[in-house]
């Protein structure tokens, strides 16, 4: 989470300059960058300020549509909002990912391992949820799980209410939005 969140972070980008970040003027108070405590300077010295990836008109378009339909359990928003080191970090990683060339299904299908092992139980309950309406997790779009219904807070919580409380062997929410 930490170097993607920094990535995402300190990358020049659309989002970050002219999106939800920035609807009030300043994108300072968000966990994303208030709860910033890796760098030396205060995170607004870095936010939005180096290019380490220039992306194309075509591939913002990209990175933009794919992080509008990206949500993490730990908030509501979608990644095209990274108000927090979550979003922030998935962010960083679509930049990357599509900076690269990979396909949209690649880029969903990583960004759902990486939301898979920063929010283990709830992925643990969408796939048990999934089995319990006899749908097969690993069949499943990554794009539908990393969406609204089952990746946002609220999606995670329908999910659980559904599911019940299940305690899942060595796992744990993993929903810190700090370093």
């Amino acid at each position: 989470v930490d170097v993607l969140w920094g990535l995402g972070l300190a990358n020049k980008n659309k989002i970050l300059e002219e999106g939800q970040m920035m609807e009030n003027g300043d994108a300072s108070n968000f966990a994303s960058t208030g709860g910033w405590t890796l760098g030396v300077n205060d995170p607004m010295q870095y936010y939005s300020k180096y290019s380490y990836i220039t992306l194309s008109d075509k591939q913002q378009k990209e990175v933009s549509e794919i992080a509008g339909n990206i949500y993490r359990p730990c908030c509501g928003n979608s990644t095209h909002f990274p108000d927090c080191n979550h979003g922030m970090a998935a962010l960083g990683l679509i930049e990357l990912m599509v900076s690269q060339g990979f396909s949209k299904d690649e880029i969903y299908k990583t960004v759902l391992a990486f939301n898979t092992y920063w929010f283990p139980e709830t992925y643990l309950n969408v796939a048990y949820y999934f089995q319990s309406n006899d749908r097969d997790y690993n069949s499943a779009s990554p794009k539908e799980i990393l969406s609204k219904t089952f990746s946002s807070a609220m999606g995670a919580e329908a999910i659980q209410k559904k599911v019940g409380s299940i305690q899942w062997f060595g796992s744990s929410s993993g929903g810190s939005c700090g370093a």
